[in-house]
């Protein structure tokens, strides 16, 4: 009986210093929340007090530094800043109506164009030529194509924009630039072969009056040399001594001299 009321008594205090330690954790627990909270309000309270004060400094500063850099403009003079010429066009000029027509580039010639498709290039039955040795190109034209061709191509490309859009979009997909020029140069034969044929016939007649003119230039310098030699031989002819004077001046002496001379010791011998 004693032990039951023992355990009653120990079981009664045990839960009696557990409500005080309880009651006290909480007290504590309380206080400390209420202390961090009281912390927190201060220091955030002081942290935008600081703000606040750092932001009424910077703008007073930023106040005085724009009134100093008014007062400078004002009192510095503006220079002037000179006209910027515009920047010339980088776009090369246009070729001029003779040159077109000098390489066969007319109204005909576009019209005949302007009727070409992409097919009309693509599909042209004309076999692919065995591979060659790379051809350097010049002005995006190869030059494997003779003077005249090279010429009309780079003009063409920039006159007439349906070949310029022909060649961009099949080269080098569809086929390779030496097979699209040779289909191009067939299929406008009947309108560009006049004008090349011009274009050589003219060449060669420069070329054979370059050859006429040096080779008179030749002639008559040669002629030139021929005059100057028989000048110089005729002045050698009439400079030359005759040697039977010389010798009778040479054994008979001046004669009219005053002097003696071998002459007067020949009679004087005598």
């Amino acid at each position: 009986m004693d032990l039951w009321e023992r355990a009653r008594a120990f079981a009664g205090e045990a839960a009696r210093r557990s409500q005080e330690l309880s009651a006290e954790a909480a007290k504590r627990s309380s206080a400390l929340v209420s202390e961090t909270a009281k912390k927190s309000k201060e220091i955030f309270s002081e942290t935008a007090t600081k703000s606040r004060e750092i932001a009424a400094e910077a703008t007073k500063q930023a106040d005085l530094l724009a009134g100093q850099i008014k007062r400078l403009s004002t009192d510095l003079p503006v220079p002037s800043i000179p006209a910027i010429s515009p920047i010339p066009s980088a776009v090369a000029p246009e070729p001029d109506a003779a040159e077109l027509e000098c390489y066969g580039i007319t109204e005909d010639l576009r019209e005949f164009v302007k009727g070409m498709t992409i097919s009309t290039l693509r599909d042209f039955p004309l076999q692919d030529e065995p591979e060659m040795s790379d051809v350097p190109t010049v002005s995006n034209v190869r030059q494997d194509l003779n003077e005249w061709q090279a010429r009309h191509a780079a003009l063409v490309l920039s006159a007439v924009k349906e070949i310029s859009k022909f060649r961009y979009e099949l080269c080098p997909r569809y086929m390779k630039e030496r097979k699209f020029w040779r289909i191009y140069f067939l299929l406008v034969n009947n309108y560009t072969a006049l004008y090349e044929n011009k274009y050589f016939e003219e060449l060669k007649v420069k070329a054979e009056e370059k050859r006429d003119a040096k080779k008179e230039i030749s002639e008559i310098s040669q002629a030139s040399t021929a005059d100057q030699k028989d000048m110089k031989a005729q002045s050698k002819t009439s400079t030359s001594t005759n040697p039977e004077h010389d010798l009778d001046v040479f054994l008979l002496g001046d004669l009219g001299s005053d002097d003696e001379g071998p002459g007067m010791l020949f009679f004087s011998s005598t």
